[in-house]
């Protein structure tokens, strides 16, 4: 006589340490996996932030499922939320969308006191007191062009006519991740994101992603007459360059230095063996996301999913919210020396 059929189990739990191993090893093999799921990113946030890492697993007789990494963002400015993952513009889960690791991640959220959920990509929920945005961000990915002529024709006229512009001013490209290049990377940053209005993240957050990365991540700047005019901290993830951190000063408008890197980087990504080149996620109509189109790029819509607890409100760290219209006015003015001292202690929380 047969034995009946038994179904095997589905089980959710918390990683703990000894998982890494077996996370990590599925985290490579899956083709969803992004630099925002790598523990080098994970640890990063962790290390420089103080936002710790938790790890949900669904398993099925012992084998992983699906996983999905968390931070949990704390600040006395912005509150507590539990993310996917911090810092990141992607996140979510890898693998089967199980309701029951839905769950359990909201009852983490709950047991560690985090009132907002956020779900950054990657499978969505479904269900009451889920918040799904699917309009609201865009993401842009081109291929890379087989070498640099070819890179150059391939940006619209229009924009094709900058890049030419700023490479008529005999810029010089610096890539490296030694201490000086990391110094005036943070420098050309914090200035730009001062004149945006908006607090500089720390320095230690920057130094622990080149450091985990290691060769998966460098630092491309533009120079002129040994001044460093616009920078930008790029990671590398299965042959694409995602410039992440990037910006310029002031003269960099009028030299077309930002133009000049983007088309430096793509050339340098490709000499790297990249083969594709993803511009991040812009909020839908910005600026950022019309000067991605310029280059060419099509946005693709990106989802989110957001849960509260007991129908509090949702954490608000959008810079365009309305609510921090005269804040950032009012931070744009403030002495560099000024925003960079007081800005990472206030974006350390705007994970």
């Amino acid at each position: 006589m047969n034995a009946p059929f038994v179904p095997s189990r589905i089980a959710v739990r918390l990683a703990d340490p000894g998982d890494r191993p077996a996370i990590a090893r599925f985290l490579a093999d899956h083709p969803d996996t992004t630099a925002f799921h790598r523990f080098e990113w994970l640890d990063a946030v962790e290390r420089s932030t103080g936002h710790a890492t938790h790890i949900l697993l669904s398993e099925q007789d012992g084998a992983i499922r699906s996983v999905l990494p968390l931070h949990e963002a704390h600040s006395p400015l912005f509150g507590r939320a539990l993310v996917s993952t911090g810092f990141a513009v992607g996140g979510g889960v890898v693998g089967e969308p199980d309701p029951a690791l839905f769950a359990a991640a909201q009852e983490l959220a709950v047991r560690l006191n985090c009132p907002s959920l956020e779900l950054r990509g990657g499978p969505l929920p479904s269900g009451t007191g889920w918040h799904i945005k699917q309009e609201s961000h865009a993401g842009f990915v081109n291929p890379l062009s087989p070498d640099d002529d070819a890179q150059l024709l391939a940006i619209p006229r229009k924009q094709r006519a900058e890049v030419r512009r700023g490479l008529g001013h005999d810029m010089k490209v610096r890539v490296g991740s030694d201490a000086d290049t990391r110094a005036m990377h943070y420098a050309v940053y914090a200035e730009s994101v001062r004149n945006l209005g908006t607090p500089v993240f720390p320095k230690a957050l920057f130094d622990a992603v080149m450091d985990g990365f290691g060769d998966d991540a460098d630092i491309l700047t533009v120079l002129h007459e040994g001044t460093p005019l616009a920078s930008v901290l790029s990671v590398y993830h299965r042959g694409a360059v995602m410039p992440y951190w990037g910006g310029g000063v002031f003269a960099a408008r009028t030299m077309r230095a930002n133009d000049v890197m983007y088309y430096a980087l793509m050339n340098h990504a490709r000499a790297r063996g990249c083969d594709r080149f993803d511009f991040g996620r812009s909020k839908t109509g910005t600026g950022a996301y019309h000067f991605k189109r310029n280059w060419g790029f099509v946005p693709q819509p990106l989802s989110y999913a957001n849960w509260t607890a007991d129908g509090a409100p949702p954490r608000d760290v959008n810079p365009l919210s309305p609510r921090y219209k005269a804040k950032i006015a009012a931070w744009q003015k403030l002495p560099l020396s000024v925003a960079n001292r007081i800005g990472p202690l206030i974006a350390q929380g705007l994970a």
